[in-house]
């Protein structure tokens, strides 16, 4: 019998947000160079590719060994197995490093994670407390849960998931691992699940297995180090693009756009200007329309931001 995993294809593997805003938000040039950070089931891959001249490239990232069946056969076409996190060393290595003429980043996990209860990201099924989207690296959601402190468990709870009852979270999974390991999604639920109201239940459970992804794939960081990277990465007039779905990751995009770095501090000349390397494209924020989301209800959270690099 087949999993979830093997009968996976490009078109079920992801459904790409906003296509046609964020690609048009790439102002795809004849001849230019381009990145898409987050492959996925390369629907914003192959909506890039089909705007370029033969001698345009594209660099394709993604971490997931999975995501790997999803890429193109096209010689304009180069694939990077890593995390967008190290964009600038690739890009460097490449020849391509401050010639890059629009950078695409859709930050949402695939259908597919979600979908495959082999892969521990949805509490819908019962599997492995991984969590991973790199399966040969790093420490698994499980593993976390285990052996991580009350304190921090609470703070990553508080932190990434915005969760009011953190501290009872994280002493009731503290308590519990003293009896039994905690090793599947079941295990996890069974202590996690009477923190809430039937009535909120999935919404607090999503926020819970949000905060452990994040810190399982230490996607603040790699998103900061993408965004610092983007700046160096980026030719002048080169364009960013980026998808966000939760507010964290979604303010230091903003943050980025606006200032020039993810806390937001702006660094202002002798009058008083904003100095920063990047200009807003769209002020207002790009969500999808009402035809989308009747299409694709995950892609309602979804947020496009734009800004190009300022010439200087």
């Amino acid at each position: 019998m087949k999993t979830c995993a093997q009968i996976t294809t490009a078109e079920t593997y992801h459904v790409p947000v906003m296509l046609h805003e964020a690609v048009d938000g790439m102002d795809i040039q004849p001849g230019g160079i381009y990145a898409d950070l987050t492959l996925g089931g390369g629907g914003h891959t192959r909506e890039i590719l089909s705007r370029m001249n033969q001698n345009a490239h594209l660099y394709g990232f993604d971490q997931d060994e999975d995501a790997e069946q999803n890429i193109p056969s096209d010689e304009r076409f180069t694939f990077v197995r890593s995390n967008f996190r190290y964009l600038s060393n690739f890009m460097r290595y490449y020849g391509a490093d401050g010639k890059v003429d629009a950078i695409l980043a859709d930050l949402g996990v695939s259908s597919h994670h979600f979908d495959d209860s082999e892969r521990g990201f949805s509490f819908r099924f019962d599997g492995k407390l991984d969590m991973r989207m790199n399966k040969r690296a790093g420490r698994t959601a499980a593993e976390l849960v285990n052996t991580l402190s009350e304190e921090k468990l609470a703070d990553i709870f508080y932190l990434y998931g915005e969760l009011k009852n953190s501290r009872k979270l994280a002493s009731a999974i503290v308590k519990a691992r003293t009896d039994k390991q905690i090793e599947t999604i079941g295990d996890f639920l069974n202590i996690v699940k009477p923190m809430f109201g039937r009535e909120r239940e999935k919404k607090e459970l999503s926020k819970v297995f949000q905060a452990l992804r994040i810190e399982v794939n230490q996607e603040m960081e790699a998103l900061r180090e993408m965004l610092e990277s983007s700046i160096r990465v980026l030719k002048p007039g080169g364009r960013l693009v980026v998808i966000t779905y939760h507010s964290l990751e979604d303010r230091m995009v903003k943050n980025i756009m606006r200032t020039g770095n993810v806390e937001g501090r702006a660094e202002q000349d002798f009058f008083g200007r904003i100095q920063a390397p990047l200009r807003q494209v769209n002020n207002k924020v790009i969500i999808p329309g009402a035809d989308e989301l009747k299409r694709n209800p995950r892609s309602r959270s979804a947020k496009l931001r734009i800004a190009e690099k300022i010439e200087q």
